[in-house]
This record gives structure tokens, sequence and C-alpha cells, in this order.
């Protein structure tokens, strides 16, 4: 006696309906994307007031051009601004599993502490923090 075999073509329409839902997600999602899209062509006033669409609403012109350069300062302290951001994203998750991680976990967030503290101590030293 042989083993029975399974025919794809013969549960095609079983199998399809596992993906039903999948294909109603996309189609309700691709119908509220592309409605997102059209509306404001649609619905848009299309008379604008001049004061409007003028360059710049805050009522003085531009000091200057546009594409002059930014200080440098604004870039550092951005990077700053993530390098410390990421530390305390990293703080969060530790602090709540701090009581199952037991002493490695501990001294690893010292090391990790430790290291950022050299790098902001250093930043502070090279007066990467100073707006003069």
């Amino acid at each position: 006696m042989s083993a029975p075999t399974f025919n794809a073509m013969e549960h095609m329409p079983e199998l399809l309906a596992d993906y039903i839902p999948v294909a109603v997600f996309i189609g309700v999602s691709a119908f509220i994307g592309i409605a997102l899209m059209v509306s404001p062509f649609v619905l848009a006033y299309q008379n604008p007031d001049p004061e409007k669409v003028s360059a710049y609403e805050c009522g003085f012109a531009a000091f200057d051009d546009a594409r002059m350069k930014f200080d440098v300062r604004f870039y550092l302290v951005a990077i700053l601004f993530i390098i410390f951001d990421l530390e305390v994203a990293f703080l969060f998750p530790w602090a709540v599993t701090f009581g199952t991680l037991g002493w490695f976990g501990f001294w690893s967030m010292m090391i990790f502490l430790a290291v950022l503290t050299v790098g902001f101590v250093y930043e502070w030293r090279k007066g990467a923090l100073e707006w003069d």
C-alpha cells in the first residue's frame, strides 16, 4: 500500500483562503494611502493669498542667502545629543532588567558609562560645548 500524496492543486482554494486577510489588509492600506495622497489636490483651496505663498511668513526678508554655511558647532551638538540620547536608550532596558542581570550586567553597564563619561569629559575639555 502506498503512502497518500499531497496534491497542491486540489488544495489550492484552501491554501489561498489563508491569505485573504493579508490581501484585504494590503487593499485597505493601499486605498487609504492613495486617498491621503489625492485628497490635498482635490480639497485644497486653489487661490492662496500672496502673503501665504511668500518665501517667509515671519514678516521680514531673509538676512542672507539660504545656502550660507552653518557653524560646525550645530552639527557637533547634534552628534553629542545623539550619543547621549542613545546612552539613555540603553539605560532604560538595563534598569528594568537590573535585578536579573547579575554582576556581569552591572559591570558591563559600568564600563559602558565609563566610556561615555570619558568621551563627555574629552568633549568638555576640548571646548566643544562652549558657545562664544
